[in-house]
């Protein structure tokens, strides 16, 4: 895939407001993408500045100037529509996707059952409210099973239940973030990731990364503050499966209509290499460790140039 940077004028787009930090679970890891964001627009020409809606009221980006936005918050009231929607009451163009495709891709299991429905395929899973429920759960899925939150992201409060005594702990956890809680078949296999860009009709898959964690174990930690997990970029997977999670990435990325980037979790099962979609991040991360810069470099796209392009593609969707 090619960015036609060509058209983009830095100083046409405006005054542009870095939304970072907020008040998610992933406040930190926010910060990270947002600083790397913007230091890179600063370096392309773009008039760009930090913005952390939880030291700011949202009203102050219309009375300071600010003609566009890029959304570089994660988790709830950053991506799950409630930004988006503030945004749009103002008259404010933004990076990602929309109010709705936002406020679904963070729901997990909204977004399982529209995939289920739409013939895409995703892990067997079940929606619990206590521990006795993950129990049933544990002996209709089978172990092992994962246990999280529906609407967090960067797996937290994620557990790997692999015994009944482990389910009323890993149902707490859990509970502890989102009182709605998903238990999901575990899929052993190879764990990658599938970028896309664009809108619609128009969107397109970028290079399939393949995941090799410590002991399978990619969580939090692994994922932003260390540097044992191995990134496969070329994925080293066969051509037929690299081109087969590119075509499900994108399916399911227009499937619940997404916009302007996303990424996309695929597991593979050993036993007969089936992908299965995971879930779909509408504001993926942008930092040190992060996947699409990944990606997007394997494909010859800088930082800086994805950056660029995706300030220039931020867009009202009401």
């Amino acid at each position: 895939m090619k960015l036609d940077l060509s058209a983009i004028d830095p100083q046409a787009l405006g005054k542009v407001a870095v939304l970072m930090g907020g008040k998610s679970a992933e406040r930190e890891v926010s910060i990270m993408s947002g600083t790397g964001v913007l230091n890179a627009l600063r370096s392309q020409g773009v008039d760009a500045y930090a913005f952390d809606p939880t030291e700011r009221d949202l009203s102050e980006l219309k009375r300071d100037g600010y003609a566009r936005c890029f959304i570089a918050l994660h988790g709830r009231y950053g991506e799950d529509g409630t930004v988006q929607g503030a945004l749009e009451l103002l008259g404010l163009p933004y990076t990602g996707s929309g109010v709705m495709a936002s406020a679904i891709a963070m729901d997990k299991i909204m977004t399982k059952r529209i995939w289920r429905f739409e013939g895409l395929p995703t892990p067997d899973w079940r929606l619990v409210a206590s521990a006795e429920d993950t129990r049933q759960a544990f002996a209709a899925l089978g172990a092992p099973m994962i246990v999280k939150p529906s609407r967090e992201g960067s797996t937290i409060g994620l557990s790997k239940v692999t015994r009944l005594e482990e389910c009323e702990a890993a149902y707490e956890q859990a509970a502890r973030h989102d009182p709605e809680v998903l238990c999901e078949e575990f899929i052993a296999g190879d764990e990658t990731t599938c970028p896309v860009l664009g809108q619609g009709a128009g969107a397109e898959a970028l290079p399939v990364i393949r995941i090799v964690a410590p002991e399978g174990n990619y969580d939090y930690q692994n994922k932003y503050f260390t540097d044992v997990t191995q990134y496969h970029c070329p994925s080293g997977l066969p051509e037929a499966e690299e081109r087969e999670i590119q075509r499900l990435a994108v399916q399911a990325f227009r499937t619940l209509g997404c916009g302007g980037w996303a990424r996309a979790d695929v597991m593979i099962r050993s036993s007969d290499r089936k992908p299965f979609l995971l879930e779909i991040n509408t504001s993926p991360g942008m930092t040190g460790h992060s996947l699409v810069p990944m990606s997007a470099r394997a494909a010859g796209i800088s930082y800086e140039q994805l950056c660029l392009w995706l300030c220039a593609q931020a867009s009202l969707h009401l």
